[in-house]
């Protein structure tokens, strides 16, 4: 008759199986097996990571941008107030790098910089799905004026972990509105685009306007008393490109206020920025009749300048036009 089976203490196999695995090395073939399991899931982040792969670059390079920052600030022992002249030589630095980016990727150029005030003004923008030629004609300013244009950008993006100090050094920032007042009556440029990331994500290649009721940059100018200055970038839609507008990505950024639709392009396409005559602080206006006003400036400035809707192989013949053209 067989020997009955003694219970072991629990846990007793596994601690056995341990040692010996550790000692024999034979059973660790079951790990690879295991990892490769779990990993293998992580391929379907892939296309996610493909969809987003524009952004994520911007996000190195800044990351990089900011690194770059604080090793240069922690060597010359520049002051932590980046209003302070020292932090001019970031700037133009930074300028240098932005306003060389924008001739090689798009031959970027500004039409109308002679309509930037030398005092105050609010620069108010069409929103791509990238703002790039935005950040090239604040490099331009700066590069031909001497001048730094405050930027008012998403909360999400001054939140994002290693962005802080570059984001410092350039003055882009989730302002408040006692900010924005501040900022305009020592002087200064602000830029913005009502239309935000809604339109970002789901205006198209017909660039058609998204700002709703949003009248808070036009009271902004009324009580600084600054012009605005409309502004304008041909092509900028057919450079990059958002999708997934649907009904559903429109009904959660309305309830978040957080989406981000994919971007996709890159595409070496001719880059133009108008910018249109200041329209001039009126103080018998309202802000409602301000914002339609600046509105109607930049709409104009794409009908004049932009072909619609937009054409990318158009575009990329564009880069070889050595005059801008009216429509």
């Amino acid at each position: 008759m067989a020997a009955m089976k003694t219970p072991g203490v629990p846990g007793e196999e596994m601690i056995t199986w341990f040692s010996s695995a550790l000692t024999n090395r034979t059973d660790f073939t079951y790990l690879e097996e295991y990892v490769i399991f779990v990993i293998n899931p992580l391929w379907l982040l892939v296309p996610l990571i493909l969809l987003y792969s524009i952004y994520s670059f911007m996000y190195i390079f800044g990351c990089f941008g900011s690194f770059i920052i604080y090793v240069y600030k922690k060597k010359t022992n520049l002051p932590e107030d980046t209003y302070n002249e020292p932090w001019n030589k970031v700037r133009q630095a930074i300028s240098q790098v932005v306003s060389a980016g924008g001739k090689i990727l798009h031959g970027y150029e500004v039409i109308g910089m002679e309509h930037i005030p030398e005092g105050p003004g609010i620069i108010t923008f069409y929103h791509g799905a990238i703002v790039f030629d935005y950040a090239f004609l604040v490099a331009n300013i700066f590069a031909e004026k001497g001048r730094v244009c405050h930027s008012l950008v998403d909360h999400t993006m001054v939140k994002l972990p290693g962005l802080k100090l570059a984001l410092d050094a350039i003055h882009c920032k989730n302002y408040t509105k006692a900010e924005c007042l501040e900022i305009l009556k020592k002087g200064n440029l602000l830029g913005l685009a009502p239309g935000g990331l809604r339109e970002g994500n789901f205006s198209d290649q017909y660039y058609n306007l998204m700002w709703g009721n949003r009248t808070g940059f036009a009271q902004l100018a009324l009580d600084a008393k600054v012009p605005i200055i409309p502004m304008f970038t041909q092509n900028l839609r057919e450079g990059y490109r958002s999708t997934g507008k649907t009904w559903l990505s429109r009904w959660l950024y309305e309830h978040t206020r957080f989406l981000v639709l994919p971007t996709y392009g890159g595409f070496p396409v001719k880059f133009r920025t108008y910018i249109g005559e200041p329209i001039p602080y009126d103080p018998n206006i309202t802000a409602k009749e301000l914002a339609e006003k600046a509105k109607t400036a930049i709409e104009h400035l794409r009908d004049r300048y932009q072909k619609r809707p937009g054409n990318i192989l158009r575009a990329l013949l564009e880069r070889f036009e050595k005059h801008h053209k009216d429509i």
